[in-house]
């Protein structure tokens, strides 16, 4: 990874993704290019400088020679920040995606994220047969035994406009992307389950896995997982004003961390801080973490919401 000098000559720096060049590779005509994103995860505006002595042809010198970084093929390392193109031009706000740090949802006040404790013997350590975890800590288990979720809301994160205003329909999401690394997890519904469910029976099939071993999920309001709702009026939330849709999920652990220390061993981290949950605590050196991220993508508005995700598994 490096980045380009476009300091003179505008330069097209333009590289296949791994799909794509395996789609090419194929010789069979499923290489197309039918649509493409642009974004602009580099850019400051604020360097924008109206008060430049050399004149209004200066005023966004300081952003066109900003370094950008060279294309990379990793699907999931670009592109962070899509543009849109919105016809209107009495918008005073956009949308964005927030965690719902509250209730059921908060994330752990200790490592601010949400763990995901990945067998039964990580759950018995920091549970009673109740399955109460404190805040921010998963069952990633028995998902849908567990107490806690993940939820984002979707809306105008600005006091201006009222929260009991209701969101325009052209900035509503009604429709996500939901990406985790296969490896580790996978989605569940948040809804439903309790003992006596078997896993399989709360668990979300991906629309697709890539060569990176990322998982994509499609989730769309109205479908039946449920994981797509309205936030209604006057409910909790962490968006100031008008609130489009909640995301509501649970993460379950995937085969391998349940029965394997393989990934923990060659990707995680032995724990440096004790983990309490009510009563009951993991001590630091009784305990592995994996650090990943929970993806979550507006497909109306190209927001996307990174969420902090630990896998943590009792070692000893």
């Amino acid at each position: 990874m490096a980045f380009l000098d476009n300091s003179g000559d505008i330069i097209l720096d333009a590289v296949l993704t791994d799909l794509g060049r395996k789609r090419l590779a194929q010789g069979n005509g499923s290489f197309r290019v039918s649509k493409f994103a642009l974004s602009d995860d580099e850019i400051d505006y604020g360097l924008y400088d109206k008060s430049n002595a050399s004149g209004s042809a200066w005023y966004d010198i300081n952003i066109l020679q900003t370094p950008v970084l060279e294309a990379f093929t990793n699907n999931m390392s670009s592109m962070k920040s899509r543009l849109l193109s919105i016809t209107r031009n009495d918008l005073l706000y956009l949308p964005v995606i927030k965690v719902f740090n509250q209730g059921d949802s908060a994330l752990n006040s200790t490592f601010s994220n949400y763990m995901v404790l990945v067998d039964e013997t990580t759950v018995k350590a920091l549970t009673t047969d109740n399955n109460v975890l404190d805040a921010g800590i998963l069952n990633g288990f028995q998902p849908q035994n567990g107490n806690r979720v993940v939820k984002s809301d979707q809306g105008i994160n600005s006091s201006e406009p009222s929260k009991d205003e209701v969101i325009s329909q052209d900035l509503l999401e009604t429709q996500y992307f939901v990406q985790i690394d296969n490896r580790l997890g996978s989605l569940a519904s948040s809804r439903g389950g309790g003992q006596g469910v078997a896993p399989s029976q709360v668990s979300f099939n991906p629309t697709s896995i890539d060569d990176d071993n990322i998982a994509t999920y499609v989730f769309t309001s109205g479908d039946n997982s449920g994981v797509v709702s309205r936030i209604a009026v006057g409910a909790a939330s962490d968006i100031a004003g008008p609130r489009g849709t909640r995301v509501s999920l649970k993460i379950m652990s995937s085969l391998n961390t349940k029965q394997s220390t393989f990934l923990f061993n060659q990707l995680g981290t032995q724990g440096v801080t004790a983990i309490t949950s009510g009563t009951k605590t993991l001590d630091a050196a009784d305990y592995k973490f994996i650090d990943s991220t929970l993806r979550i993508s507006g497909i109306t508005t190209g927001y996307n919401l990174d969420v902090p995700i630990r896998f943590v598994k009792k070692t000893s």
